[in-house]
This record gives C-alpha cells, structure tokens and sequence, in this order.
C-alpha cells in the first residue's frame, strides 16, 4: 500500500486522466503503486492497470481515502454525482485539484468539508501529447503550497500559469478552445494548398509542420509575433500581398470578436447556464 504523502488519485481516468497518469509515471515522479485511477467499467480498469500498473477502483469514495492529491478529471454534468460520492471521505489534509471545464472553486467548496483546499485548472488537448498548458487558480482554502503541488502534478501534461480565478473564463476563451481556432486555421490552409494544385497529403505536411515550427520559434527562440512576421514579410513580396487580403478580410477583428464570445459563453457555463 502506498505511503499517504505520496498517493495520487485520478477521478474519471478519460484522455486528460490517462494523459497525466502517462505522464507522471514516465518522468518517474510517480511510481504505479503511488497512483490510483477510477473507471465507471471493469473493461476500463483493468486496460489502465494493464496498461500502466496502477491501482484501479469502481468506487471513488474507496478511491480518495489516504491520497494526498485527488484530480477530478470527469465531465461537468458528472460533478454533481461525483462529489456527493466522495465529500464524507476528502478532509483538509488532502488537496483537491479540479480539471473540469467552467466549475468555479467555490461551487467545489459548497460540497466539500469546510476548509478543504481546492485548485481548478483549466487544462487543452494538447496535454494528451504532453505539449499543453493550463491555467490555475487557488480556491478560498487553497494556499501557495497547494497551488505549488498542483503545478508539480500538471507541468506532466505541459506547461503551467497562475492566474486570479476571475481571469479563468479568459484561460478557457483563450487557450482552452484554442486548438480548434488553430485547427480552423489548418483547414483553410490545407484547403488553398488544395486549390492551388497540391495533394491533400502534401498540403497538410506543409501546413502543419509549418504551424510547429513556428509555434517552436515564438516559445523556443522568444520572439515576439511581429517580430516573425516581418522576418517573413519582405517589400513588395508574397506575404505582403496575403497580409494585405487578411487584413482587408478583417481576420484580426473577428480572432478578437471570437475569443470574446467564447470567454462569454464560459461565464455562462460557469453560472449554470444552458
């Protein structure tokens, strides 16, 4: 049996839970006998303990007892259930780290014992190949030696940032909906390598590896967005010409426009509405 200090509980081990189990064990922080996963199937439990050698478990009140960090990874319309399950066995001593999509921390407190420290974060798909960031913020109960042990357990999934939890709708309009924008933006290019006569195959090896490596130089060599485009943009040349077409096209205002209804449509969500 693990020691207590050490033992992580994965709540709902779907793409992000399985993503962060992979991850942690593979930077050795974890060992397999130190992580315990749920699953609502017994075909689900044991692929994960055949899989990972972890422990597996159908019932998650059993599955918090003794752990020093519970992840709660399930869906929002899951919560409810959820935390009625496992509220009488989660006490002060343990931290609770949410990854659910537009719960509020004190909508987690209102469940929980009083005083339970709970940190929501706001993780992206990209976590599933370990290239993602999240976004976290303390709850009431939450100090920096939570928020601290939070960041350890996410930054297996990618990179990790603090912000107030007023700025959470923000995180979700901006980089938790992110990888469809920029998938979005993969299509379209595809589709005019398409037109202009190239293969789909080709067309999408050069969009794509095209969007990495220059998501590579922005994060790696930290330049500046206009920096790179004016690397890219000589007198006169082809990217000024297509510039020109998206500025007139108003794709900069409607990136703008967008981002803004998403981070709206999270207030929404995070108040209860449909």
């Amino acid at each position: 049996m693990p020691s207590d200090n050490r033992r992580l509980t994965v709540l709902g081990a779907g793409k992000i839970g399985e993503s962060l189990i992979a991850g942690l064990l593979r930077s050795g922080w974890r060992e397999p006998g130190e992580i315990v996963a749920t699953a609502r199937r017994e075909e689900r439990a044991k692929e994960l303990e055949d899989g990972y050698g972890i422990g597996t478990s159908l019932s998650n009140a059993e599955a918090v007892v003794g752990a020093v960090v519970i992840v709660i990874a399930v869906k929002p319309q899951d919560f409810e259930v959820l935390l009625g399950e496992v509220s009488p066995a989660i006490g002060t001593d343990q931290t609770v780290l949410s990854v659910a999509a537009a719960i509020p921390t004190s909508a987690i407190e209102r469940r929980l014992a009083a005083g339970v420290p709970v940190v929501r974060a706001m993780p992206n798909t990209p976590a599933t190949v370990h290239e993602g960031i999240a976004g976290i913020c303390a709850g009431s109960h939450a100090d920096d030696e939570h928020l601290a042990l939070a960041e350890e357990v996410l930054s297996h999934l990618g990179a990790v940032v603090r912000v107030p939890e007023r700025y959470m709708d923000a995180v979700t309009a901006v980089s938790g909906s992110g990888p469809a924008y920029f998938a979005l933006l993969a299509e379209a290019m595809i589709e005019a390598g398409i037109l202009l006569g190239l293969s789909r195959e080709i067309s999408t090896q050069l969009v794509v590896q095209t969007m990495l490596g220059t998501a590579k130089l922005l994060r790696d060599e930290h330049m500046h967005p206009v920096e790179l485009r004016e690397m890219v943009t000589s007198p006169g040349g082809t990217t000024i010409r297509a510039i020109r077409e998206l500025e007139r096209a108003g794709v900069r205002a409607a990136f703008l426009n967008a981002i803004q209804a998403a981070m709206e449509r999270s207030q929404e969500l995070a108040t209860g509405g449909s």
